[in-house]
């Protein structure tokens, strides 16, 4: 990170923030310096860019190898009517141009492979797994152990939503596969090939997205208590919310003792 002062236009854009007594300018100009990495302009990851991008922060990458599609509109609020067609990496970048032109944008308009995630995390300040699928999931998380990087996790599907976070910055925190270890790669998951043909309700994405561009502003500026360690799950039929709480499993093959 670089130290960052903002200017007049910038201290009367967030100001709301600043007026905050637990953010002020100091978690501000923090923000301006931080790097995310966003994988999935899907869902969840409308919700989490546009609330990225609006708050701040200085320096936004976004990767998804999918293009835009009727279906998505629907619940995918990052992208437009227009974009139909369009790579969905790309087509957010355009739509949050429009609304933080002050800010740097990436886009990377394919899936990354796993030696692409160890990469691009390592240059992140904080990563947003906004993916659909076990695979590249766990995948992202391997990659910020290898680099000790904080990862904030979603999911929504049906009426259903879940967040955490992992903060791999402290020595004592569990990884996404402590949480949810891997199946077999070569075993078809049966809950992940029904996804394709599920619904989804619209607002469930957008609440668990909002919530982890929250949970990254709150890890990249020290402000407010993280779930590291919690996993919060939302019914969105009832709009009841449950906490479990977990922890660290140490025979885990990616972050525990046997990993290493």
């Amino acid at each position: 990170m670089h130290d960052i002062t903002l200017n007049d236009q910038q201290l009367l854009r967030y100001s709301r923030h600043i007026l905050l007594n637990e953010f002020g300018v100091e978690a501000q100009e923090k923000l301006s310096q931080s790097h995310a990495l966003v994988v999935g302009a899907g869902g969840l990851g409308s919700a989490a860019l546009l609330y990225l991008a609006t708050a701040g922060v200085g320096r936004i990458t976004v990767s998804d190898g999918d293009t835009v599609e009727l279906s998505n509109l629907q619940r995918q609020i990052v992208h437009r009517e227009a974009a139909i067609g369009v790579n969905k990496a790309q087509s957010a970048v355009e739509t949050l141009r429009g609304i933080n032109a002050s800010i740097t944008l990436e886009a990377i308009a394919e899936k990354l492979s796993s030696a692409d995630l160890i990469a691009q995390v390592a240059h992140a300040d904080v990563v947003l797994d906004c993916t659909d699928n076990f695979a590249t999931r766990h995948a992202i998380n391997r990659a910020c152990v290898v680099h000790h990087k904080p990862l904030v996790s979603g999911a929504g599907i049906r009426f259903d939503g879940q967040i955490t976070s992992f903060d791999l910055r402290l020595g004592d925190s569990a990884c996404y596969h402590c949480l949810f270890p891997q199946q077999d790669p070569d075993q078809p998951n049966e809950a992940e090939e029904r996804c394709a043909v599920m619904g989804v309700f619209a607002p469930v994405v957008g609440i668990i997205g909002a919530m982890q561009a929250a949970e990254a502003i709150r890890l990249l500026t020290g402000v407010g208590e993280p779930l590291n360690g919690r996993l919060s799950m939302l019914d969105a039929r009832t709009m009841e919310w449950q906490t479990v709480k977990y922890r660290p499993d140490p025979a885990c093959l990616v972050c525990g003792a046997l990993a290493k």
